[in-house]
């Protein structure tokens, strides 16, 4: 008989490209107990699809927990990348199924991937999961990780406009200024027209006249007299080269010198709550 690996499928089976097979159908839609019957059954968890799908994948990417569970009780990799490059997490947090980022980080899944790629960050903020967001930069996740074609994720949180991610990016220590072919978070939220963002990117020490590589600040994509080109046109107004105010300049420069993780650092300092709230953004 041909020798089984560790999750229970032939050695020479492992990574075969095939069509979906019933292992991938039943993770894909929570049928737990035929997936359970399949592997007692001796059912490979790791084939993939021509596309290097696997069911793991498939499970993450439906918020399928238990199914998750099962898979890598069984075995299955949990880093496996898919044609796109995208893993098992990338694909929980693409679902914004806590359940099943937790699952998968407890078993050793990586945070951070190669350069240029989607990075699980960038999925948790493009879903709009600010409590994924949360895990991944607890366990260490690059804040300026760079995708060639989306930035960084603090450029798919405000593109996506999801305030509560921004937040907790920037509160976490995020470039607010990072670009993409000179394009800022800031020109992101002139596009989109909100000015809850716009206004906390500026507050945070977003830079007003940074110019794209069409030469364009985030003003120039505002339409004129709209609520997004007057509140430009009120920081601009306040003074043509620094529009924060004294106390806003100093918060921004102080949580700069904190650096990555400043909030947590912040609490910490001999000062009073009213500062320390204030420096928070609370």
């Amino acid at each position: 008989m041909e020798p089984r690996g560790a999750d229970g499928c032939f050695l020479g089976d492992v990574g075969f490209w095939v069509e979906r097979t019933p292992v991938h159908e039943a993770a894909q839609r929570g049928e737990t107990r035929q997936l359970q019957q399949l592997i007692e059954n001796g059912a490979c968890v790791n084939q993939v699809t021509v596309d290097s799908i696997t069911p793991l994948h498939m499970a993450s990417l439906r918020g399928q927990a238990q199914c998750v569970q099962l898979l890598l009780a069984a075995g299955a990799q949990v880093d496996a990348r898919n044609i796109d490059g995208s893993t098992p997490l990338c694909d929980a947090c693409a679902s914004g199924s806590v359940e099943c980022v937790k699952l998968l980080l407890s078993h050793g899944a990586k945070v951070n991937p190669p350069l240029y790629t989607a990075s699980p960050l960038h999925e948790a903020c493009m879903s709009g999961s600010s409590e994924c967001v949360r895990l991944l930069i607890d366990l260490g996740a690059n804040l300026e990780a760079h995708d060639c074609h989306f930035g960084t994720p603090l450029h798919v949180a405000c593109a996506r406009e999801h305030l509560d991610c921004v937040k907790v990016l920037l509160n976490a220590g995020a470039n607010v200024n990072a670009a993409k072919l000179h394009e800022t978070a800031l020109h992101h939220a002139a596009k989109v027209k909100n000015v809850d963002l716009i206004e906390m990117l500026i507050q945070f020490g977003g830079n007003i006249y940074a110019r794209d590589n069409r030469g364009r600040k985030p003003s120039d994509y505002t339409r004129s007299s709209s609520a997004p080109a007057e509140c430009f046109e009120h920081y601009e107004s306040a003074c043509p080269e620094t529009p924060l105010t004294l106390s806003q300049l100093c918060r921004v420069s102080l949580r700069r010198a904190t650096g990555v993780r400043g909030l947590e650092k912040i609490a910490k300092l001999d000062i009073p709550p009213r500062l320390i709230d204030y420096l928070s953004y609370n």
